[in-house]
């Protein structure tokens, strides 16, 4: 009787891991995405108060990455037209970071231990990387387009303006400003829900 009891607190567990790691149903809207999502709203909001990005900003930046699925890879290159190859890069996780800018992230934040696949440090990681396309590309901390751009080609990119080049990244980054703007006035509507009372604080 102990081992089955084990065995079905097992299953219990990872069936309850299973439904924390699957995206959320309805990440159009962000007041359903953080009713679905109950912690991710602190999360969100401990990065904007210490990194100056503002939440619709942030999640705007990794809905475009990876419609908020925590484990999301690029597609793999194809030999032969037909045969799996490698990937892309090495980018993983909600914010599709590759392994070196992570790590570099992990030292210049103090996060050593953060993983790509947590919510908490994938929010994180967006907005430190903001601040550094601050320092680095003089980008105002909610200027949600050109974030993005700097985000996709690095801050060496973004300052030769290599994106110039790609009018689909262009494309891109027009619907990042514009998500960004639609999260805004959602959550204006229904924020007031979401934050603790006055002496929390992440409220």
């Amino acid at each position: 009787m102990p081992t089955l009891i084990k065995l079905s607190a097992l299953l219990a567990l990872l069936a309850l891991a299973g439904c924390t790691s699957l995206p959320p149903k309805n990440s159009d809207n962000i007041c359903n995405l953080f009713d679905e999502k109950r912690g991710w709203y602190k999360d969100a909001r401990r990065a904007e108060r210490r990194w100056g990005t503002s939440i619709p900003v942030l999640m705007a930046i990794m809905y475009q990455e990876s419609s908020l699925r925590p484990r999301a890879k690029p597609p793999r290159r194809k030999i032969l037209w037909v045969l799996p190859g490698p990937r892309k890069s090495s980018a993983y996780g909600f914010a599709q970071v590759k392994t070196e800018t992570w790590r570099e992230y992990q030292r210049g934040s103090g996060n050593h231990w953060s993983s790509r696949t947590h919510f908490a440090d994938a929010v994180d990681f967006v907005g430190w990387y903001n601040t550094q396309s601050g320092q680095r590309s003089g980008i105002a901390p909610n200027d949600a387009y050109n974030l993005y751009l700097a985000y996709h080609e690095g801050h060496g990119g973004f300052n030769r303006k290599t994106y110039n080049s790609k009018p689909w990244l262009l494309d891109v980054a027009r619907r990042v400003d514009n998500r960004a703007k639609q999260f805004e006035t959602q959550l204006k509507s229904c924020e007031r829900r979401f934050r603790g009372p006055w002496w929390w604080p992440f409220g």
